[in-house]
């Protein structure tokens, strides 16, 4: 019993940052760093799939967003897009 791709929530940090700049209406990703409280490579490293969103960072996305931690987290895990038929 495997699941298909298609059904498969696929792992989508840049979704979920991008949400945040939206909410905070801020520019980019260094003024999301700061925000954050943490360096701009970090906010890259996510970006880029190279670090994970760990317990910490979602804690504090969370605080500067006001998004609550099961919303963080649904975005994080994007459902992938259907295959054309």
């Amino acid at each position: 019993m495997s699941k298909q791709i298609s059904d498969m929530a696929v792992y989508n940090p840049a979704k979920v940052l991008d949400a945040i700049i939206a909410k905070l209406k801020l520019k980019n990703d260094a003024a999301l760093s700061r925000v954050l409280e943490v360096a701009p490579p970090v906010i890259s490293k996510i970006r880029h799939r190279t670090l994970p969103i760990g317990a910490t960072i979602l804690l504090r996305m969370h605080e500067a967003s006001a998004i609550s931690i099961r919303e963080l987290r649904a975005l994080m895990a994007s459902p992938t897009e259907p295959s054309p038929a």
